[in-house]
């Protein structure tokens, strides 16, 4: 199975948790699920105001996680001239966002975070040395420096 495909299935796996989807049939429910939610969103802008929020995430794939997220649930992510290309606005009921859109980028980050950690592990050990331990600790400095 290539790397992308694993990817993909662990994504798909960590967003059926979230949405408690374990089946092929559960998997099109939580799609279904998505779809309800775009619908809660809409309501809960009718009934709580969007509010501008300001993340700063780590990374640039962090933003392509978060945008993608955001996009999905009918959010427009935006960011203002000169603004780091980490930070990203975005304007929701504050509800909404606490309850859908950060829990679920949470665990997929997370998902992700250990993907490429394993994935670079593993490429640092067959194409440069087996050897992927951290540095060595020593009590002070070495004589000579």
């Amino acid at each position: 199975m290539a790397i992308e495909d694993r990817l993909r299935e662990r994504l798909g796996k960590a967003e059926a948790l979230l949405a408690g989807a374990a089946t092929a049939g559960e998997r099109d429910a939580a799609e279904a699920a998505v779809r309800r939610l775009r619908a809660r969103l809409a309501e809960a802008g009718h009934r709580e105001p969007p509010t501008e929020l300001k993340l700063s995430l780590p990374d640039a794939w962090s933003v392509s996680l978060f945008l993608a997220l955001c996009r999905r649930y009918g959010l427009r992510p935006y960011r203002y001239a000169r603004q780091r290309r980490t930070t990203v606005m975005v304007r929701a009921p504050r509800s909404f966002f606490d309850t859908v859109v950060w829990p679920q980028f949470a665990a997929l980050h997370e998902e992700l975070a250990a993907y490429f950690a394993e994935t670079t592990d593993r490429l640092i050990r067959e194409a440069i040395h087996g050897d992927t331990a951290e540095a060595e600790t020593v009590p002070e400095a070495l004589p000579g420096r």
